[in-house]
C-alpha cells in the first residue's frame, strides 16, 4: 500500500506518517522541509506550487505503479482583523491551505481512478464550520476545503475512491508558533490612541493558550489514520472529544446564538 502525506516534516503529518509505516504502508512525504520520520521517503515542496506537487506524485505513482492513500494535511495559520489582513496574506493561507490540498488530491485522483480504489483524507479544521474572530481567513481557507471535498466524494464515488475530512480541535504542536500576526499594530498607535483592534492581541493569546493544552499530534494523527483505514469512511470525523460536543452545541443553536457564543468564548479576554 502506497501513501503520500503533506505537511509531513512536523506536527499531525510527522506522526501520520510514524503510524503509517507502522500499519506497513510505504510512506512518501511532502513539505517544504525534506524531512520526516524514519522509513518515510521525503520530497520538499511547496504544496501551493501546483507543478511541483503534480511532477513528485507523476514519479511516485511512475515508481510505485499505484497510489493508495493521500492525507493532504499541509497547512498555515494567520490571525488578525479582517480589515488589517494584507491581501498577500489572505491569498497565501488559501493558497497553501486551500489549493495546497486541492491540487494533491486533483493530482491524484487520475490514478486511483485507474485502479479504481483510493482514499483522500484532507485535515480540516473544526474552524471550519465555526467561523473563528481574528482568524476569519484560516476559517475561510478551511471551510472552502470541507466544501470541495464533499463535493468530491459524491464526485468520484463510482471510481471507488473514498473522501474523509478530519477537523482537528486545539492541538498542541509547532503550528501555534508559526502562526503569522496581522495585528500588528498592537494595543496602541503609535500617537498613544487605542488601537482598531485593542481585543485582538488578547484573543489570540487565549487561543494559543488553548492550543498548548490541547490535544497530542500523536491522538489527532490516530483518527486521521483511522479514518484512512476504514472500508467506508464517514464524510467528516472531529478530532477531540470536547470539539464534538462544542461542533454539536454549534449546530443546534440557531445562527444568531452561536455566533454569539462564539464571540463570547473567543473574545472573552477583551475588556
Amino acid at each position: 500500500m502506497v501513501a503520500i502525506v503533506t505537511g509531513a516534516s512536523s506536527g499531525f503529518g510527522y506522526e501520520v506518517c510514524k503510524q503509517l509505516v507502522e500499519k506497513g504502508y510505504k510512506v512518501y512525504g511532502i513539505s517544504r522541509r525534506k524531512l520526516a520520520p524514519t522509513g518515510v521517503t521525503a520530497f520538499s515542496a511547496d504544496v501551493s506550487d501546483e507543478s511541483s506537487v503534480r511532477s513528485i506524485i507523476d514519479e511516485i505513482a511512475l515508481k510505485e505503479g499505484r497510489i493508495d492513500l493521500l492525507i493532504a494535511n499541509a497547512g498555515m495559520g494567520i490571525s488578525g482583523p479582517v480589515e488589517l489582513t494584507s491581501n498577500e496574506m489572505a491569498r497565501r493561507i488559501m493558497d497553501v491551505n486551500f489549493y495546497g490540498q486541492i491540487y494533491a488530491a486533483q493530482a491524484v485522483i487520475q490514478y486511483m481512478r485507474a485502479q479504481k480504489s483510493g482514499t483522500i483524507v484532507f485535515v480540516s479544521s473544526v474552524g471550519a464550520p465555526i467561523a473563528l474572530p481574528y482568524q476569519a481567513f484560516y476559517s475561510a481557507s478551511k471551510s472552502a476545503v470541507n466544501s470541495v471535498a464533499l463535493a468530491l466524494r459524491n464526485e468520484v464515488r463510482e471510481y471507488g475512491i473514498r473522501i474523509a475530512v478530519v477537523m482537528p480541535g486545539d492541538a498542541s504542536t509547532g503550528f501555534t508558533d508559526a502562526r503569522i500576526k496581522q495585528n500588528t499594530q498592537g494595543s496602541k498607535e503609535e500617537d498613544g490612541t487605542d488601537s482598531l483592534y485593542p481585543g485582538c492581541d488578547n484573543a489570540v493569546a487565549s487561543m494559543e493558550k488553548d492550543e498548548r493544552t490541547g490535544i497530542s499530534p500523536e491522538k489527532v494523527a490516530s483518527v486521521i489514520v483511522r479514518a484512512a483505514c476504514k472500508k467506508n469512511p464517514a464524510p467528516l470525523y472531529v478530532a477531540g472529544g470536547k470539539y464534538r460536543f462544542l461542533l454539536a452545541l454549534y449546530n443546534l443553536l440557531p445562527t444568531r446564538a452561536a455566533v454569539w457564543l462564539v464571540g463570547k468564548f473567543y473574545l472573552r479576554s477583551e475588556k
